[in-house]
């Protein structure tokens, strides 16, 4: 009895020797890389919901997660270069915020590590990936895949503006699916018999030459098309839209908040919040090619009243119902 007692206080000894090294192991630290065209991040408030989905699926950076951020400050020839660098990383998955070219670099950069779109225009055309249902290779996420976008924003500008006929567009023409983005705007003015006059710009140094174009054509309002070189630069927009008197409709809340009059967009703190989740499932263990391209389901109307009363607007009852948010 003496030695089976013994002998038990050993299996129990190194039982609980087992236990005690596995409670020492360190959690897996898992590693995301985190591409961005802008200085930091252009949506703010949608990195931030992505960061606490994360949290909430149960990462906690700095514990068992690292993000490492690069961030191309506008400057499209670098996109490759960072892209790159977070391969070198041996990052376990890279999130693109946005933006076409910044997507297309992390592809070019990898075949292997998986990358998820934290929104992206339309994907299938731009060659990211080979159908929503089923992506194929390494690339997956979300789209802003919404035909109905660029009549619902005219369409609410218009109700804004009665008067509305003649619209100046400002779009960034060196990203490849806003080409796309502005033949869906063409086609949605034709329909409502409004004429549109193109403000292409390729980078900073063209916003000026926009803003003059559209002064001396006396556009009657001004529609910004979602863009991430333009929301780095929406208070320089705000700002010539507030100096000419210009009603304008734009691409995200930001811009609202910053003195615009009106936005209608996805909610791309929920566009955020998925991509956290396509993360997480890839962290464990599915693959890209088998996850769909989700599109927006939620979409929300912001109304400045404080901006509609500088430039003499009234606001519609049927807009301030549907609105989402008004800003006073």
């Amino acid at each position: 009895m003496r030695r089976s007692a013994i002998g038990l206080t050993l299996v129990l000894g190194i039982f609980v020797a087992i236990l005690a090294a596995e409670a020492q192991q360190p959690a897996k630290l898992y590693r995301i890389g985190y591409l961005g065209p802008g200085s930091d991040s252009t949506l703010p408030a949608a990195l931030d919901a992505f960061r606490q989905q994360l949290h909430l699926l149960g990462y906690v950076e700095g514990q068992n997660v690292a993000i490492a951020y690069r961030w191309a400050a506008d400057r499209d020839d670098q996109l490759p270069r960072l892209a790159a660098d977070l391969v070198q990383l041996k990052v376990d998955v890279i999130v693109v915020e946005g933006h076409t070219l910044a997507i297309q670099a992390a592809k070019h950069a990898t075949s292997t590590i998986p990358i998820v779109m934290s929104v992206s225009g339309d994907p299938v055309k731009t060659g990211l990936v080979e159908s929503l249902a089923r992506p194929g290779g390494n690339v997956t996420g979300l789209s802003l895949l919404t035909p109905e976008l660029a009549p619902k924003r005219l369409e609410l500008l218009k109700e804004a503006v009665p008067t509305l006929a003649r619209v100046a567009v400002l779009w960034n023409a060196a990203n490849p699916v806003k080409v796309l983005d502005w033949h869906e705007t063409q086609a949605a003015a034709s329909a409502l018999g409004l004429q549109l006059q193109s403000l292409a710009v390729r980078g900073p140094q063209d916003f000026a030459g926009a803003f003059d174009a559209t002064t001396k054509d006396r556009a009657d309002a001004l529609v910004v098309l979602p863009d991430g070189l333009i929301n780095s630069h929406r208070q320089q927009v705000v700002d010539f839209a507030m100096a000419s008197r210009l009603p304008g409709m734009y691409p995200y809340r930001e811009f609202v908040a910053a003195g615009g009059l009106m936005s209608y967009a996805p909610s791309y703190v929920d566009l955020f919040r998925r991509a956290a989740v396509y993360v997480d499932r890839i962290l464990q263990g599915a693959k890209p090619a088998d996850l769909p391209v989700e599109q927006p389901t939620k979409f929300e109307l912001v109304l400045n009243m404080k901006t509609a009363q500088a430039l003499g607007i009234t606001f519609p009852p049927t807009l301030l119902v549907l609105a989402d948010e008004v800003i006073r």
